[in-house]
C-alpha cells in the first residue's frame, strides 16, 4: 500500500473515532450526566451542526501538527504527542465558535468529553495499526527497500537496526562505500555493491524506496550531491546525522539562555545498570540451576552410557573485554572432537571465524537430542552464578574466533557474554557471522532491563521450536 493510500486511511480511521468519541460525549453529559446536572435536555440531533464542525476542527488541526506526516516507523508516544496537542487546540477552538455564534444550551463539557474519548480511542487504533503493521512487516510484507550509501560505523549502526528489528519494515538490498575494502566486503545479509559514484545506476536497475546516507560529516559535499542526485530520480533520501557517531538515545540536550547543548550521556552499563542486571540474572539462574539438576543429572548418565568421556564439556572462552573463562556444556559429541576438527574443515558451513556443521559426524546419539532440546547448554546457569556470564547477552566467543576480529566486531565484547540474546531469538546458526555481531553491539548500545526480560521471554518457544539448533 503506497504512503498516499495508508494516510488517507488514517484520516478516514480517524474521522469514525472522532463522531464515535462525540456520540460518546453526549452520552457521558446527558444520559450519564457526569459531574455537572443538566438544565435542558438537549436531542442528539441538535448537536449535528456542532459535531460536524467537532470533526472538521479536529482534522485540521491534526493536519497542520503533523499526525498525516510521511513518516514510517513514527513512534506511539510521538503520534499520541502530536494528536493530543491537535485535540487541545480543536477543543479551544471549538468553545470559541460556541460561544461567539452558538446558543447557550450547547455544553461546553460535552466538548471535552467528546475529546477526551476521541484522544482514547485513537490511542487504542494507533496501538493495533502499530501491531499489525508489525506482524505483517515480520513476515516481508509492506516492508521498504532501502540503498544504504557508507558502511562506516555509522552504517553498521543502521545495518544493526534493521537486522535486530524487523518491524520496522526495512529490507536492505546491500551498501556502496567509496573505502577499497569496504566497498567490497559483504556485510552478513547486506552486499557491498560498489562505490557511492555507482548508486545513480543501483536505483535505476533495483527496486529502491530509500535510500539511506551515512556518510561522515567530513565529506559534506559528497552528501550534497547524492542528495541532490537522488531527489532528481524523485527517490526518498534520509541523512544519518554523523556528529560524535552516537545515536539519539546517547545524546543529552539542554540549553543555556537560548544556546542548545549537547552532552553525551553515561555508558548503557554503569555500575548501577550492572548491579540491576546482576540481580536479574541471578533471580532467573539460580531456580533454573537448581531445578534442572535433576535433568543435567540424567543427561551426563545418559552422555557417559552412549559414549566414553567426561559427560561435562569444558572449554576456554572470550569473557568480558575478551579475558578467558572456563565454559561448561553438557558433551554433545565424541571426546577427542576437537582433535577431529582440523579433518572437517572443508565441510564448515559457516562464515567468518565460525566452524559449524549441520550434521556434524562428531555428535553423538544422546548429543544430537540434547541440542535439540537446548539441553547442552544448562550447565551455563552455573557460569551465571559465577559471574562469568549472564543470561542474556552476546555469544560466547571461542578464543580462536576472537583472534580473527575485525575492530567493529570486538565491539561485542565490551560486556559479558549471555545463555541467550538477540542472536538466539534471530535464527540462531542461520544467522551469518557478520549478522550476529551486528544485532550483539545492537544489544550493547540499547540494552535495558525490560530488552532482557523481552529476550529471556522469547527464548523459550525459540528453543521449543529448535529453530537453528545444530
Amino acid at each position: 500500500m503506497t504512503q498516499a493510500r495508508t494516510r488517507l486511511l488514517l484520516l478516514i480511521t480517524d474521522v469514525v473515532l472522532i463522531n464515535i468519541g462525540f456520540i460518546a460525549g453526549y452520552l457521558l453529559r446527558y444520559r450519564l450526566q457526569l459531574f455537572r446536572d443538566i438544565l435542558y435536555e438537549a436531542r442528539f440531533d441538535e448537536y449535528g451542526i456542532v459535531q460536524l464542525i467537532f470533526t472538521f476542527v479536529m482534522v485540521v488541526m491534526f493536519w497542520l501538527d503533523g499526525v498525516y506526516a510521511p513518516r514510517r516507523t513514527p513512534s506511539w508516544t510521538d503520534q499520541m504527542f502530536a494528536v493530543l496537542n491537535g485535540t487541545i487546540k480543536a477543543l479551544f477552538i471549538v468553545w470559541s465558535l460556541i460561544f461567539l455564534i452558538g446558543p447557550m444550551v450547547y455544553s461546553r463539557l460535552l466538548i471535552l468529553y467528546a475529546g477526551a474519548a476521541a484522544v482514547i480511542l485513537i490511542g487504542i487504533s494507533r496501538i493495533v495499526r502499530g501491531q499489525i503493521e508489525s506482524w505483517l512487516r515480520r513476515r516481508g510484507i509492506g516492508v521498504a527497500h532501502v540503498l544504504i550509501v557508507g558502511a562506516g560505523e555509522l552504517g553498521r549502526t543502521v545495518m544493526r537496526n534493521i537486522v535486530a528489528r524487523p518491524e520496522l519494515g526495512y529490507h536492505c538490498i546491500g551498501f556502496v562505500d567509496d573505502d577499497d575494502v569496504r566497498g567490497q566486503t559483504d556485510i552478513g545479509r547486506f552486499p557491498a555493491l560498489g562505490k557511492v559514484s555507482e548508486v545513480e545506476s543501483l536505483i535505476t536497475m533495483n527496486r529502491i524506496d530509500e535510500v539511506i546516507v551515512t556518510l561522515p560529516w567530513s565529506v559534506q559535499p559528497k552528501i550534497v550531491e547524492v542528495v541532490n542526485l537522488l531527489h532528481h530520480h524523485r527517490v526518498r533520501v534520509r541523512v544519518v546525522p554523523s556528529l560524535l557517531q552516537i545515536n539519539l538515545s546517547k545524546i543529552d540536550v539542554d540549553d543555556l539562555g537560548g544556546i542548545p547543548l549537547i552532552g553525551v550521556r553515561q555508558p548503557t552499563f554503569s555500575p548501577v545498570n550492572d548491579a540491576i542486571q546482576r540481580a536479574f540474572d541471578l533471580a532467573v539462574a539460580i531456580p533454573i540451576a537448581l531445578l534442572s539438576l535433576p535433568v543435567v543429572l540424567v543427561a551426563a548418565l545418559a552422555i557417559r552410557l552412549d559414549s566414553p568421556g567426561n559427560p561435562i564439556f569444558s572449554q576456554r572462552r572470550a569473557g568480558k573485554n575478551g579475558r578467558s573463562f572456563k565454559f561448561y556444556k553438557l558433551r554433545s559429541m565424541v571426546e577427542d572432537a576437537e582433535q577431529q576438527r582440523g579433518g572437517l574443515l572443508d565441510r564448515n558451513e559457516a562464515d567468518g571465524p565460525l566452524f559449524k556443521i549441520k550434521n556434524d559426524p562428531r555428535t553423538t546419539r544422546v548429543g544430537r537430542i540434547i541440542r535439540k532440546l537446548s539441553l547442552d547448554e544448562l550447565p551455563q546457569f552455573w557460569n551465571v552464578l559465577k559471574g562469568d556470564m549472564r543470561v542474556v547477552g552476546p555469544r560466547p566467543a571461542l578464543l580462536s574466533e576472537v583472534a580473527h576480529y575485525n575492530d567493529w566486531q570486538r565491539e561485542r565484547l565490551r560486556v559479558k557474554p549471555g545463555i541467550t540474546g538477540l542472536w538466539q531469538i534471530s535464527g540462531r546458526s542461520e544467522l551469518t557471522f557478520d549478522e550476529m555481531c551486528l544485532l550483539d553491539v545492537y544489544y550493547i548500545e540499547n540494552w535495558s532491563l525490560m530488552m532482557d526480560l523481552k529476550v529471556a521471554l522469547k527464548t523459550v518457544p525459540y528453543l521449543l521450536s529448535a529453530r537453528g539448533a545444530y
